[in-house]
């Protein structure tokens, strides 16, 4: 869900830069592993013929910033599903939050000549020099969340802005006449910037409802540092009504403070992104994460695959893909009877999207 250009000192990366830097990069991991978040079953035969590099197998880099945490985790289910079903080889390799190591692990991708690179979230003043490398190269290259610097890229994002703005219209509607709120934000991660765009925007146009306090980090273990920081923020701010958290890590964060102050009755939040553990908080009783705007992580992962496979084969793709978010209520959760990410995509099929760089020659779903 979230990627990065430059974080300020409040960003707390550089211990494992430092660690990072002092260890050799590892050697990629090659996977087709499918998890639980498995391809669509193929219900219909292919009509274009398999390119003779496909019937061989190709080989996909994807090069991470971040895997720790549910979203991630659930994205590279995806692909992994997405990259078995066509025949592709993903050589795995994350820089676990220290953004020149995932800058040397692109770098090694270039050298090696994969057939196609995905670049999944990174800061775009360490990965754009690499990339304008595959690029040189002829290297076919899918960047999600984050800024490839390049055209001849093609950039995968959700809609951020819709995401925020489907959020902040549920808690204006909950919140009436106003109230004062906690806003979770560390800038530098593109999709967060582009959230923030949307709650400046919302400030502006809402007076009523005030932002009393700004949070938030952004490192291994980013849920209990928010809940750190949003139980002072709540001290402090006994008057605030709700917490704008427009990131699962934020919003479980936010959710652990609210619980332990037992605000449950007095504070809700508004987050973005979904897992199937982000249901289960949202559902628990008194849960006061009670909206979400979010894609299937899953699904996003799925669509990086079928832009990088359409790439190696010679076919046509849009710069620009955008796989387009849905509310998710806690009460739709609760009377829906929905545990996990495979019942709410049955719930919301729109969250769903094989349309978007559909592969022709792949089975239809």
């Amino acid at each position: 869900m979230i990627h990065a250009r430059v974080l300020g000192a409040t960003l707390v990366f550089s211990a494992l830069a430092l660690a990072g830097c002092s260890q050799a990069t590892p050697t990629p991991t090659a996977t087709t592993a499918a998890s639980s978040a498995a391809a669509p079953v193929p219900t219909a035969s292919p009509t274009v013929p398999v390119p003779p590099k496909f019937a061989q197998g190709v080989t996909v880099a994807l090069v991470r910033q971040l895997s720790s945490g549910d979203y991630f985790e659930q994205w590279l289910a995806g692909a992994q599903a997405e990259a078995k079903a066509l025949n592709v080889k993903l050589e795995l390799s994350s820089g676990d939050g220290n953004n020149d190591k995932q800058a040397l692990n692109l770098e090694q991708a270039v050298q090696r000549r994969a057939d196609a690179i995905i670049v999944d979230h990174g800061f775009a003043d360490t990965v754009q020099p690499a990339i304008r490398k595959a690029v040189a190269a002829g290297i076919p290259l899918v960047a999600f969340d984050v800024d490839p610097g390049t055209p001849e890229a093609v950039q995968l994002t959700q809609d951020d802005h819709e995401i925020a703005s489907q959020g902040l219209g549920q808690l204006k509607a909950d919140l009436g006449a106003g109230g004062e709120v906690v806003y979770v934000y560390v800038a530098g991660f593109a999709p967060l910037d582009r959230r923030n765009e949307t709650w400046t925007r919302f400030k502006k146009d809402n007076p009523a409802i005030k932002q009393v306090a700004q949070i938030g980090v952004v490192n291994s273990s980013t849920a209990s540092a928010v809940a750190d920081q949003a139980k002072a923020a709540l001290q402090a701010n006994p008057g605030v009504k709700a917490i704008f958290a427009p990131y699962n890590e934020f919003a479980k964060g936010a959710a652990l403070a609210v619980k332990e102050l037992g605000l449950q009755d007095k504070v809700r939040i508004y987050g973005a992104d979904v897992s199937t553990a982000d249901i289960g908080v949202m559902t628990e009783p008194r849960s006061p994460w009670v909206a979400t705007s979010a894609t299937d992580p899953s699904n996003v992962g799925r669509v990086a695959v079928r832009a990088a496979a359409l790439l190696v084969a010679g076919e046509k793709v849009e710069r620009t893909l955008t796989v387009p978010p849905a509310l998710i209520t806690q009460k739709q959760l609760r009377d829906g009877g929905i545990t996990g990410i495979e019942q709410l995509v049955q719930a919301v099929p729109g969250l769903n999207t094989p349309e978007i760089a559909k592969v022709p020659w792949a089975a239809s779903s």
